[in-house]
């Protein structure tokens, strides 16, 4: 099979933080569909339907994004578990490499008043991850990684949104009503 990176990647809408997903994920698949390998298309599949991987998965890309992601929720572990005045160990999970910075911004989002600010917080520096995962990766398997990942934070955004637009909804009618 022919590998078409290029042309598929510079279809693809840029994807800025905070802002609506330019399409759904099934869409985004349908997109690389006959443009890459089935075994990774399947992996795209797999971090559609996935909301966060335990262990390597044997792309160097993801697997630094997962190795960050649990390293960033062990964090948030420590954090919680020390104004709870609880023991963390049971609930951490192991890491493969050391994370820098992340004890700062674990503790930040704990100390917010909003649960979804800290959230938006975390995604933003998520986002940052991404982004520095992608350096130097234009036209490759690993940049479609890395916009999957994207378009998956874009999208949650969108559902927690539309979330909140029914709760004022419902509000608005109880208070009218």
């Amino acid at each position: 099979m022919a590998v078409y990176y290029e042309y598929l990647i510079s279809s693809l809408p840029m994807l800025i933080f905070a802002t609506k997903a330019p399409f759904s994920f099934d869409y985004f698949l349908s997109m690389c569909e006959d443009k890459i390998p089935q075994r990774q298309l399947l992996l795209l599949k797999k971090i559609a339907e996935t909301e966060v991987f335990l262990q390597s998965v044997g792309q160097k890309t993801l697997d630094r994004w997962i190795n960050f992601e649990i390293a960033l929720r062990n964090e948030l572990v420590k954090a919680r578990s020390a104004r709870k005045k609880i023991e963390p160990q049971k609930f951490l999970r192991p890491e493969s490499e050391l994370e820098f910075g992340l004890h700062h911004i674990a503790m930040h989002a704990v100390r917010m008043p909003s649960l979804i600010e800290a959230e938006k917080y975390l995604d933003s520096q998520r986002w940052n991850k991404l982004d520095e995962l992608v350096q130097g990766h234009f036209f490759d398997f690993d940049f479609l990684v890395v916009y999957a990942l994207k378009l998956k934070i874009l999208l949650r955004w969108q559902e927690i949104e539309e979330v909140k637009k029914e709760e004022l909804f419902k509000e608005t009618i109880v208070a009218i009503g």
